[in-house]
């Protein structure tokens, strides 16, 4: 990629493997830890941001599958799961874990009913479901198996159609090429799925990594980088299954957009929500474009991109402030 990207321009080549080498020789020092574990269901653990186990309306917090949960807690300057517990509510953040190859077959679905629908029910109460990217797809679908307070879907997918018939067929052929040894480890890795990533926008994956260059080591400013590039590069692989259904079923064949997806006994629809629902869409998402969202009738367009509107600088004002101001307006409330 950086090769056909820089085939004219051996400077900008030069700037963006500096960079690079930069970012990989960065300091990082103690990996960030998340709140203590509460509840577990095999090896997925919901972590709880409530202070000494929190009085407040739980709200779990459902990241991707595909990246750590890290970053809806990047840092304690940048933690939407801590500025929530100081306005009075109980994040509980969800940590898919690791699977190992004997859960080859724990498709999305699977993950849902299996995983997420046992915790929630360990709850003393019915909890909010904030899901973020792939996390708010399958939060939709808990909430139509069975009954929560709310459901927030942040940049989430659900009409996969909309990702539009080229960006569909370039991941196909993704797909085509890493199936076979996909399968025969049971899993895929996640550098399977960041070169999808990079496909999205070659040009700008090289451009941040030029601008790296250009930072003052150990900056504030390069700083962030390294951990917002930290966790875009980490994560566990996903299940085989997981990643068949999601690269044929959903982008391919859109199941969830063409209401055919069935979890717990129920069809996963939007119409069917019995609970109240917000869709935080971003309008310049280069990842999951707006046109995927499933529109639901509260919905909420944001300016910020994909990364942006949980941890960038505008964030709080963009998605924390009015995702906080709907939990609170939420019946029950207290």
């Amino acid at each position: 990629m950086l090769r056909r990207e820089t085939a004219t321009l051996p400077e900008r080549r030069a700037a963006a493997l500096a960079g690079l080498r930069a970012f990989q020789e960065s300091p990082r020092g103690k990996p960030r830890r998340l709140a203590p574990a509460r509840y577990r269901k095999g090896r997925v653990r919901l972590h709880d941001y409530g202070a000494k186990g929190g009085t407040g309306r739980p709200v779990i917090l459902i990241p991707s599958l595909i990246n750590p949960p890290f970053i809806l807690d990047l840092s304690p300057e940048t933690s939407l799961a801590r500025w929530l517990a100081s306005r009075g509510f109980r994040p509980l953040l969800l940590d898919w874990g690791t699977p190992g190859p004997e859960a080859r077959d724990m498709d999305v679905t699977a993950h849902v009913e299996q995983l997420l629908l046992p915790l929630i029910a360990k709850l003393p109460e019915p909890p909010v479901l904030a899901g973020y990217c792939l996390g708010g797809t399958i939060a939709l679908a808990a909430a139509c198996a069975m009954p929560v307070a709310g459901l927030a879907m942040i940049a989430a997918p659900w009409h996969f159609a909309g990702f539009g018939s080229a960006a569909r067929a370039d991941i196909d052929e993704l797909w085509r090429t890493a199936q076979p040894v996909c399968e025969t480890l049971g899993l895929v890795p996640m550098e399977v799925l960041q070169s999808g990533f990079w496909r999205l926008d070659p040009a700008r994956t090289i451009a941040k990594y030029v601008a790296f260059a250009g930072l003052e080591p150990g900056s504030p400013a390069a700083a962030s980088f390294v951990a917002l590039e930290d966790w875009a590069n980490a994560g566990a692989p996903l299940t085989y299954a997981a990643g068949r259904q999601l690269f044929e079923d959903f982008i391919g064949a859109d199941i969830p957009g063409r209401g055919t997806w069935r979890v717990g006994g129920a069809t996963a629809d939007p119409a069917r929500l019995s609970c109240p629902a917000i869709d935080f869409v971003s309008l310049s998402d280069r990842i999951v474009p707006a046109a995927s969202a499933a529109n639901l009738p509260d919905r909420h367009d944001l300016g910020a991109g994909h990364v942006g509107m949980i941890v960038g600088r505008s964030a709080r004002a963009q998605l924390w402030e009015p995702l906080a101001d709907w939990l609170s307006a939420l019946p029950g409330t207290r």
